[in-house]
């Protein structure tokens, strides 16, 4: 078998198995090997029955004397095995799995491992794994080893995963010669376990280390495989130019008066981005460059001044936005910035056909920036001279939209943004291919939010100090849930769902004040009607999902509650907090929490204000499996590396860069296709 080949060609293996693993996205050999144990348990210790001693995990070995199931008053049913060895007899104990007695038939050979426990001064063993051998010397793959544990989804038990990846194993075994990819010197550099003993050692391996050593093999190979496309992407981009490289010192005087009529002064990190961005746009090949910076650090002036520029050179702009309650924000934001310039400013979304345009629009329909979410890559939007493109939000901007892009305007430059605050590590690895610039400083004025833990003991007095609040000072409120029904689901019942919560504050709490809802399930068009109500003061108190995380500008809005927010990642914790705090006001963040123990994470997240440190710590504390929380904000998800292995990214890096100055991408087919492969799946993200 050819590791390209399908699951279907699994050995004793059901249709409806198959139906699972596709379900994981798992459709070759190849796919099956790349999914990884998430931990692993210690069944090596083996011993003969004469030997066992309470509490130990041990594997013993011997043929069943009898088996038989044992029902109790409470209907509990319990299977009892029998079974000897040279030495003599254990019993094993089951709990609700009658059909084992038809299995364990006296004389079959079974290999067990689990903890030894007494009872009545005899030893019994409950079973972790087991399983039942042909003959004394056959290889075990659940027992009398190191053996791994799966993720179970789709219904996937590990132990059917572990059965079937013991024959993708020796699928392997007939494509050696096929399976190594890396070249020899990147491997010998680095000290790596060679390509096929790192499948057999991650799945199956001989000790600890050995399964370190092979986790060590696969994540460089991740990592590897994303820097040196990021590399490639970045030499195209290089070597790619312009239209026309736009003019600075020509317009600097126009340039300056904008800058200079802002209704606030530029911060020295803002000031130093836009030098960025001038020196970008100045060359003949296409801006490529990614900014990073805390919500209301002034990243959206930034975008403008670039788009002004761009205005000045003849060329238009394009300001893209993931959401059409950011693109709206955006249209409002950008034409107060341009209320005093002959700038034309349209708005473009895929619930909005008709474009809506500022007074100033000539009737050709021409507009200097349009504003709008991915339907403007798709629009016939008169879009003849697009110099710049903007991308708020979206992380990877994928190669097909990159080539819409240039139906639009020959090479325009490209600029994206983020409020997400990226640790650095993640930031250089997964975004090698753009230019980093950071935001690093708030607007002068700006309060620091105060965050508060409030447990649930302590709810109902912060309840009566919000609505003081609201009161003396006319502010308004976010209260901001998990979920949007209440779940079924035992261990998420005690997760606030928004639409139970907003009956609960608005009949009981809040019973004095207006109450707004909004969600995700709304139509664009209600959703746009509830935030602008909320703007307009019609509602004193939104309680809404995580919708709001994103764009959502409410400077009257002081007060963020949080629901559950020990459910959060401290990235999306932080862009929520991000809502308030949008003026002069002291504005508060509130972390609801059901748990009444102290959480690190929380009191962290409630002295912290920057969102970097933020970032850097919920990496250092969780690591990279779930950083961002609830969402993935757009992330590539790791199967084997980790973001927090600096030393293991360093080497990566290093070797493309090696690997760039001697090779060609040709001579190496298979590093060609992992890397075709990770470029399709990235544009599948977008």
């Amino acid at each position: 078998m050819n590791l390209s080949d399908p699951l279907e060609l699994l050995p004793r293996t059901k249709s409806i198995t198959v139906n699972k693993f596709k379900l994981l996205e798992l459709h070759t050999f190849e796919d099956l090997l790349n999914y990884i144990p998430s931990r692993y348990e210690d069944y090596t210790l083996k011993s003969t029955i004469d030997k066992v001693q309470e509490g130990e995990i041990v594997t013993i070995k011997g043929r069943v004397v009898e088996a038989k199931n044992i029902y109790t008053r409470n209907r509990l049913k319990i299977q009892k095995a029998t079974i000897e060895d040279e030495t003599g007899k254990i019993e094993i104990t089951w709990y609700n799995q009658p059909y084992l007695v038809q299995l364990l038939k006296p004389g079959v050979l079974l290999s067990v491992a689990g903890e030894v426990k007494r009872f009545l001064n005899t030893y019994t063993i409950q079973p972790a794994e087991y399983e039942i051998l042909k003959t004394d010397d056959q290889p075990t793959i659940h027992t009398g080893r190191i053996v791994p544990i799966y993720p179970e989804k789709k219904g996937l038990s590990t132990k059917t995963i572990r059965e079937k990846m013991r024959y993708a194993l020796q699928s392997l075994e007939t494509n050696v010669e096929n399976i190594e990819w890396l070249p020899l010197d990147i491997q010998n550099f680095n000290t790596l376990m060679d390509e096929i003993e790192a499948y057999r050692q991650i799945h199956f391996p001989d000790t600890k280390e050995r399964a370190q050593k092979a986790r060590n093999r696969l994540a460089f190979d991740e990592l590897f495989t994303i820097q040196l496309s990021n590399a490639i992407i970045k030499k195209e981009w290089e070597d790619e130019k312009v239209g026309s490289s736009l003019q600075i010192e020509k317009y600097q005087k126009e340039i300056d008066v904008f800058i200079n009529n802002l209704p606030f002064s530029l911060t020295n990190a803002q000031k130093k981005v836009v030098d960025d961005i001038f020196k970008d746009l100045t060359k003949q090949t296409p801006m490529n460059r990614f900014i990073q910076g805390d919500v209301g650090s002034g990243k959206t002036v930034v975008a403008a001044i670039a788009a002004y520029i761009a205005h000045l050179n003849g060329f238009q702009t394009l300001y893209m936005a993931p959401t059409e309650i950011l693109a709206q924000q955006h249209y409002s934001t950008v034409a107060k910035l341009f209320k005093n310039q002959l700038v034309t400013i349209g708005l473009q979304t895929g619930a909005q056909k008709s474009i809506k345009i500022d007074s100033k629009t000539d009737e050709t329909g021409y507009f200097d920036i349009v504003i709008g979410t991915h339907a403007l890559l798709n629009e016939s939007l008169k879009l003849d001279k697009v110099g710049l493109v903007i991308i708020d939000e979206q992380h990877r901007f994928g190669v097909k939209q990159r080539s819409m892009l240039k139906k639009k305007g020959f090479n325009p430059h490209l600029l994206t943004m983020t409020a997400t605050p990226i640790p650095r590590t993640v930031a250089l690895t997964l975004y090698g291919e753009l230019d980093l610039s950071v935001i690093d400083e708030m607007p002068a004025g700006r309060l620091p939010i105060k965050t508060w833990v409030i447990p649930q003991i302590k709810r109902d007095k912060a309840y009566t100090w919000i609505k003081e609040q609201i009161r003396q000072h006319k502010t308004q409120v976010f209260v901001v849930c998990p979920l949007i029904e209440e779940s079924e689901i035992e261990t998420m019942k005690s997760v606030k769902a928004v639409k139970v919560e907003y009956e609960n504050l608005k009949e009981k709490i809040f019973k004095d004040w207006r109450v707004g809802l909004l969600h995700g399930k709304l139509k664009p068009i209600e959703k746009s009607k509830v935030m602008n109500a909320f703007k307009d003061k019609q509602f004193d108190i939104l309680v809404a999902t995580s919708v709001v995380e994103v764009g959502i500008d409410v400077p009257n809005a002081t007060i963020m509650i949080i629901e559950g927010a020990e459910r959060y990642g401290l990235a999306q914790l932080h862009q929520l907090r991000g809502r308030v705090g949008r003026s002069d006001k002291q504005s508060y963040c509130m972390l609801f929490t059901a748990s009444e123990e102290s959480n690190q994470r929380l009191q962290y997240f409630a002295k912290t204000n920057s969102g970097m440190q933020l970032a850097e710590f919920d990496l250092k504390l969780r690591g990279s499996g779930d950083i961002y929380g609830v969402r993935q904000h757009g992330y590539a998800d790791l199967k084997v590396a980790s973001f927090s292995d600096f030393e293991l990214i360093t080497k990566s890096k290093n070797s493309v860069k090696y690997f760039m100055s001697k090779y060609s991408l040709d001579q190496f087919p298979q590093i060609k296709e992992k890397v075709d492969t990770y470029g399709r799946l990235e544009i599948g993200r977008d």
